[in-house]
């Protein structure tokens, strides 16, 4: 599908997620402020930006400095070469431009998950839905996982997705493997490596782990050949020069990584310790968020939010709410303060 047919359909209306703090607020407007977020999986202790020269906001991008951050991204995530790399203003962009690399056919999301996954696969004609088994992907022409996944953090081995890329190439089938949340997972479970197959395409976000979700920047790893066809559907000038010069920095910064990921594993740790001590059972997540079950989800929700903490709620799930990392220790204190006030 072309680029123009994708954007004839972009009046499909969005679904919500977690973030809106404005949302939130009008939900419940006598919270307290200042109206604390944990409804997403963000590192609340981001990356810090560097200093940057000041023509990277004067002048157009150059595609030598796409080709920089492309091969530091290689490198980063074990990409094969940094032709295998494509950038973008985030991996939502992507979403329907790899998905329409597929003529239009059955699309299968291991869920629960990501609802916009469905939803794009469905924008671009094909039919899709969730599956609650893994090897309900192997007839699929689209086949999408998120690995580890959000909310419950399920990991699917590698030799398991390996198998059903198997499956799906001898009919032209595709399988999509959405790893925003790889950078805290087991790094061997990674597909990046294993992208040269030919019909896998991998996405990579510096939204995450780096905490730098409003730079919107994110790649697409995938066979050469594949990634000119979505350099060429993104055309010239798709990421800013700021958002370039930043994840090069950041990418490259190991030291941080390696600290960060240490910190974001204690910090999951006291967060399952406060929730265990609220009396909720957990239910899986990252270190970069918590997914706990309670009969009285909706409630708790909705008694946090009046105590000025936005949590995520999922329609689908109703017994299911989702923690991020609190960022200081006043942000710690107002969650356990609310959370043993709702046991009283």
């Amino acid at each position: 599908m072309s680029a123009t047919a994708i954007m004839s359909h972009v009046n499909a209306p969005p679904l919500a997620h977690g973030g809106d703090l404005s949302a939130g607020r009008l939900l419940l407007p006598d919270a307290p402020e200042p109206f604390v977020d944990l409804s997403t999986g963000i590192n609340p202790h981001s990356y810090p930006i560097p200093r940057l020269e000041p023509d990277v906001f004067r002048r157009l991008p150059e595609p030598v400095a796409i080709s920089r951050l492309s091969a530091v991204a290689a490198q980063a995530y074990g990409a094969p070469s940094a032709a295998h790399v494509v950038a973008a203003p985030g991996t939502q962009i992507l979403l329907p431009y790899v998905a329409a690399l597929v003529a239009p056919g059955r699309a299968k999301v291991l869920g629960p998950t990501y609802s916009e996954l469905v939803r794009v696969a469905r924008l671009v004609g094909h039919t899709a839905a969730e599956v609650g088994d893994v090897g309900q992907l192997r007839d699929a022409d689209l086949a999408i996982v998120v690995n580890p996944n959000n909310p419950d953090g399920r990991l699917v081995g590698k030799d398991e997705l390996l198998g059903i890329a198997d499956d799906l190439r001898p009919r032209g089938g595709l399988l999509m493997v959405d790893e925003a949340f790889m950078d805290v997972g087991p790094a061997a479970a990674s597909v990046v490596d294993e992208v040269a197959r030919g019909n896998i395409v991998v996405l990579r976000s510096l939204g995450k782990f780096f905490g730098l979700a409003g730079v919107r920047l994110g790649f697409a790893i995938a066979a050469p050949e594949i990634a000119a066809r979505l350099h060429a559907l993104l055309g010239p000038w798709a990421v800013s020069g700021p958002a370039i010069a930043i994840g090069e920095i950041a990418l490259a910064d190991r030291s941080w990584a390696a600290e960060t990921r240490d910190a974001l594993g204690r910090g999951a740790g006291r967060l399952d310790a406060t929730l265990t001590k609220a009396g909720l059972n957990l239910a899986g997540g990252t270190s970069l968020f918590r997914l706990a079950r309670t009969p009285r989800a909706v409630d708790l929700f909705h008694h946090l939010g009046r105590a000025g903490i936005l949590v995520r709620r999922f329609a689908e799930q109703p017994m299911w709410l989702r923690f991020g990392l609190p960022e200081k220790e006043e942000v710690w204190v107002r969650l356990r303060t609310a959370l043993a006030a709702f046991q009283q």
